[in-house]
């Protein structure tokens, strides 16, 4: 079972700037790939942060960040709008070193983001007068632990790119953190990521692989660039329905939180109200002009190295999250740090996702056999395989895909009475 670590709040503090450091490289990179500020994505993550852990009467040791479900659909409908103009472009990138202000068409992009927030918190109410019950029944031990699993294994080649753009460095954070975690004692000890960053960072400034022009042109305290959303069927179209595999995502996240933290938080405060809060922040984002937010694995992982489940270091965070939006020299510095850095502590973060999905399926004695067998197997081939079924504009991959797999087969093999054997 797992314990929790009891901390003062000096220490607390620490550890939510630790999580600050975890979410600030995949919340900062959706930005990058879309086109949308930066400053505004880490605001509306701070913000969706807080009011999630309102709504979830302040339980879940989650924090909320840039969702990358929705990168392909929000590219696609800024590139359609671009590309209304005399000059065409095959990527926002090249818009935007053209000189082009790409806003007014990103927010079309960020109009459909707030209708898919919306629609998510819509499927939390459904669930809520459903009944949590039922709900959370069609989520035993062997569809959930599998989702588990394949969420870490499906992060794990974003791990092994980052890091391979320089080995070295990665095996420095790396080593460090795992060092950190096994060797040391007290405090330190729930510091690895801080150390490996650190000692990675220092590392890498020796070495000459650390970039700090962006630090020296970047003004200290700034608002970030809020612009409001617009709304057309083009986009809704392409990007509302994105929101039923986020939802699905979402759950099994829940479900990934209560498997580290042995707490069932899909039962109180429950999926219905984590839901609510994930899509409140999927709306935020939109209606300020930053991407979709949602419950981020890479802090689950940190919750699993240090086991320090606390709410308030996920708090932090978010006040960090929000206070480097309004100081983008400090953003700056956090951005130089390398990938690679990054890339080789998340190498044993998600790792350790995928092994508590392994530790669900065995401390719940799932027998690996007959339904079970079928159930696990189908759902990981689908899930990592690259399978993906589309509907008209309504793509459905991944972990969305295989953990509505897995619902379905458990319930028809329920209904069946398929052998166990």
């Amino acid at each position: 079972m797992a314990q929790e670590i009891k901390l003062s709040k000096s220490k607390l503090l620490v550890l939510g700037l630790q999580h600050a450091f975890t979410m600030f490289g995949a919340t900062v990179l959706v930005p990058y790939l879309t086109g949308v500020p930066v400053n505004v994505a880490l605001f509306t993550a701070g913000v969706a942060t807080l009011i999630f852990h309102l709504i979830t009467k302040f339980k879940v040791p989650v924090f909320l960040g840039s969702s990358f479900a929705y990168i392909a659909p929000m590219i696609s409908v800024t590139l359609y709008y671009i590309n209304q103009g005399p000059t065409k472009y095959d990527s926002i990138q090249s818009a935007l070193n053209a000189g082009m202000d790409i806003t007014p068409m990103l927010a079309y992009a960020t109009g459909g983001i707030l209708i898919a927030g919306f629609v998510k918190i819509g499927i939390g109410f459904i669930i809520k007068l459903v009944g949590v019950e039922k709900v959370i029944k069609l989520f035993p031990p062997t569809v959930s632990g599998t989702t588990i699993l394949i969420i870490g294994i499906i992060l794990s080649p974003t791990a092994i790119s980052m890091a391979s753009s320089n080995w070295f460095l990665a095996l420095v954070g790396l080593g460090v953190a795992v060092v950190i975690r096994l060797y040391f004692k007290g405090f330190p000890k729930l510091l690895p990521v801080i150390f490996g960053i650190i000692f990675g960072y220092v590392v890498a400034l020796i070495t000459g692989n650390v970039d700090l022009s962006g630090v020296g042109s970047a003004g200290w305290i700034a608002l970030p660039d809020f612009y409001l959303p617009k709304f057309s069927l083009h986009a809704i179209s392409l990007i509302v329905p994105v929101a039923l595999a986020a939802a699905v995502e979402s759950i099994a996240d829940v479900y990934a939180v209560s498997a580290v933290t042995n707490k069932k938080f899909y039962e109180d405060p429950g999926i219905d109200r984590t839901l609510i809060g994930d899509g409140i922040g999927t709306f935020l984002g939109g209606l300020f002009g930053g991407p979709a937010n949602t419950t981020y694995s890479e802090n689950t992982g940190v919750l699993a190295l240090t086991k320090v489940y606390n709410p308030w270091v996920m708090r932090i965070a978010a006040v960090f999250a929000i206070i480097l939006s309004f100081i983008p020299k400090i953003g700056a510095l956090v951005n130089s740090i390398p990938t690679s850095v990054m890339g080789g502590i998340e190498i044993v973060l998600f790792g350790m996702i995928a092994a508590v999905g392994l530790k669900t399926l065995i401390d719940n004695k799932v027998n690996v056999d007959g339904k079970n067998l079928i159930i696990i197997a189908v759902m990981i081939v689908t899930g990592l395989g690259g399978a993906k079924i589309s509907i008209g504009n309504f793509e459905l991959e991944g972990i969305g895909l295989a953990a509505i797999i897995g619902l379905l087969l458990n319930l028809i093999f329920q209904l069946t009475k398929a052998s166990d054997e």
